[in-house]
């Protein structure tokens, strides 16, 4: 049977049992893999496109199955991996000593409710972001080719044809590629070439994730190159500067330096920067929220009738909403409550806390929603910096605890200290989780529009996902915490440090949190980031009144100081590869195709996108199946990296293994570049591509 999924009144399933069922395994398994990771190492991996090839994979055995179905899948368990960010913050508790376990009740509730949360957020972003956007959203788009491309949607015009083989070559070469690198250790994951600049130093950093150059190829040049300028700011001016200009009591070498005051003092200006742009974004968003408010508040509150005519446009109606908000609420007054009243209070000092606690989750919560869905947007999930949300989140927290506390004389006493900057820990838990999820749904919006989903059941779908991953966090934690502890924090005598795990986002969260407690935070540097914030909103507002096309996202911007320089250098110069190449393809359309050189473009774009998107399934399935084999072989006392080859453990390898690595990244930006420039043109093709556009 043909069905264009597209169209408003077509009557498929999608919220079905063996998809959620399905979408609850895999939520399982990728819970517990971005929980071990992130912990480990600091990095957790997007889950969307690994779940969805999984779901096309399972139902392609029943016969019934379409791409509408794939996609719930995708979306409850992207979700659910995603709740993972919690591990950013939460095990800051045990770290100061407050908690001596994972109170699995609290840890359940707090990530449910911030889950929960953030789905209901984005819903009246939707429309401001999703349906009248023309934010990129790369990994929604690349998980909607595949969803597109493999589940083989009849009716559709000869432009899906050859999106299978673009997809596959590129998913098997990023593939390959991961597995040589993360798991037998043969190709460097990144390269840095320093430079001395006085006591200091600085870099030309590459990094060679075949992922993220496909999402700086989808992202668009505006981006790429804000991130650049962040970078340049961080290690061409910020870096340098403060290496000459502060002392090196332990004297360190002059990268090892340098990389040390990136990390605790020039992250502390990005994290500003972002905090700054966030709000400002925040601000020009407004009108288009409220306007998305209302066209919700009138398609929910809408007929039968008109809900059925227009599938695509639909979200929760407002009583299933309120019943839903009134959950989230019960649940924050247990949760919140049930950690209060562990040190003796008033009522009054108690509920005045459990209230403020409820207040930062929901006027915050907003605020970091409406951030990370545009991050999303702005350059995809997996790149998004939820930790540097989460340092403004913590810095919150902590000042409406402390203001609380001080009025009250609950700082007066080291064990009143220590609870409140726990409560501030466990405040921000919530933010995180409500900021997480955001990001990842507008993300999953953004795919289902693009498949012609129903977004209510979306919405239903992905609070579905928020609960399955809140129940999965608890007792994975808790494991993990017994079978390793973590730095500074050991559940047992005896046990090997060089075991634990380090959990550098929960550290960096304690740490700020007692900072700000113990009135020794050094705010210079967060002043610093506001400064340069407010200089990039100027600069963007100056190129958009004088220009008719360049502009400069300060959040890009503030995002290129705080994240790792190999992690952006692969953005950036997907972003240039895809302005360069669509340049060319421009010119040349205009000389072969005439008339249809839109079409033209169009189709050489498209296999691009659909390459691209091959490079983020490949190296994201073979990241997931890596981290199995990894949480396996430590769980039964083997390495940490059991794939690994014997020869390149030398010190002496080190060297080869980066060049190496280098030289298979510019052969796969190569392969991205070739791809597209040498496409033919297929005149039914464009013919059939102008006669959609008109």
């Amino acid at each position: 049977m043909k069905h264009d999924f597209m169209s408003h009144d077509i009557s498929l399933p999608e919220l079905t049992v063996r998809g959620m069922l399905l979408g609850a395994i895999i939520t399982l398994i990728f819970t517990a893999s971005n929980v071990y990771l992130g912990l480990k190492v600091g990095l957790t991996f997007s889950s969307s496109i690994p779940a969805a090839v999984i779901s096309m994979a399972i139902l392609r055995f029943f016969k019934d199955s379409n791409v509408l179905e794939n996609n719930m899948v995708q979306t409850q368990a992207s979700a659910a991996g995603t709740l993972s960010a919690v591990i950013f913050v939460l095990p800051g508790l045990l770290m100061i000593g407050y908690w001596q376990n994972f109170d699995l009740l609290e840890t359940l509730l707090l990530s449910a409710c911030g889950g929960c949360l953030g789905v209901l957020f984005t819903i009246p972003l939707r429309r401001a972001m999703v349906m009248n956007s023309d934010l990129p959203y790369p990994e929604g788009r690349a998980a909607a080719e595949i969803l597109k491309v493999g589940s083989s949607v009849p009716g559709e015009t000869t432009k899906q044809s050859g999106g299978m083989k673009e997809i596959v070559s590129g998913g098997a070469l990023a593939g390959i590629i991961s597995f040589i690198t993360q798991g037998l250790r043969v190709l460097g994951e990144s390269k840095s070439f320093w430079f001395p600049v006085g006591v200091g130093a600085t870099q030309i950093p590459f990094g060679f994730s075949s992922a993220l150059l496909g999402a700086g190829f989808l992202i668009g040049i505006a981006s790429g190159i804000a991130i650049l300028i962040g970078m340049i700011i961080a290690w061409g001016g910020f870096v340098p500067y403060l290496t000459n200009h502060l002392p090196n009591p332990d004297n360190l070498e002059a990268i090892k330096f340098s990389s040390t005051v990136w990390k605790t003092k020039v992250r502390f200006i990005g994290a500003g920067t972002i905090g700054v742009a966030a709000i400002w974004t925040l601000l020009t968003l407004i009108k288009p929220i409220i306007e998305g408010i209302k066209l919700s508040i009138k398609s929910m509150t809408a007929s039968a009738e008109y809900r059925d005519t227009h599938r695509m446009d639909t979200d929760m109606k407002p009583s299933t909403i309120g019943v839903v908000f009134a959950l989230i609420i019960i649940g924050l007054i247990i949760c919140f409550y049930s950690f209060v009243s562990a040190l003796p209070m008033s009522a009054g000092l108690a509920w005045t806390l459990v209230i403020a606690g409820i207040v930062v989750a929901l006027l915050i919560g907003f605020f970091v929603a409406a951030a990370c869905g545009y991050m999303a947007g702005l350059i995809g999930t997996s790149a998004s910096p939820i930790s540097g949300i989460g340092i403004i989140g913590i810095i919150v927290s902590s000042l409406v605890v402390f203001a609380i506390g001080s009025a009250n004389n609950l700082l007066s006493t080291p064990e009143g200290v220590k609870f409140s900057t726990a409560l501030a820990i466990f405040m921000t838990s919530v933010v995180i989780s409500i900021a997480a999820i955001s990001n990842d749904n507008l993300q999953d919006l953004k795919t289902g529009q693009l498949v012609g989903a129903t977004p209510w059941k979306q919405q239903v779908a992905l609070l579905i996902g928020s609960l399955a991953g809140a129940v999965a966090i608890a007792p994975v934690l808790d494991l993990l915490y017994h079978a390793y502890g973590f730095t500074g924090a050991m559940p047992r005598e005896g046990m090997d440090p060089a075991q634990a795990l380090s959990a550098p986002q929960a550290t960096l969260m304690r740490q700020i949190a007692e900072g700000i407690f113990n009135a020794n935070m050094d705010w210079t540097y967060i002043f610093y980031g506001i400064v340069v914030g407010i200089a990039a909103i100027v600069v963007n507002l100056i190129l958009k009144s004088t220009t008719k096309s360049l502009t400069l996202p300060p959040l890009a911007i503030g995002m290129g100081i705080y994240l790792p320089p190999t992690l952006e250098m692969p953005l950036v110069m997907g972003a240039i590869i895809g302005y360069f190449v669509n340049r060319y393809i421009t010119k040349r359309a205009k000389e072969r195709a005439g008339a249809y050189a839109d079409a033209d473009v169009e189709q050489s774009n498209r296999r691009g996108v659909l390459f691209a998107s091959g490079l983020i399934v490949g190296e994201s399935i073979i990241g997931v199946i890596i981290a199995g084999v990894i949480a396996f072989s430590v769980s039964t006392g083997g390495s940490e990296a059991p794939l690994q080859l014997a020869f390149t453990e030398a010190k002496s390898y080190g060297d080869t293994a980066e060049w190496l690595g280098f030289a298979a990244y510019i052969f796969v930006a190569l392969c991205l570049i070739r791809i597209v420039i040498t496409s033919k043109f297929n005149k039914a093709e464009a013919e059939a591509i102008e006669n959609m556009n008109k």
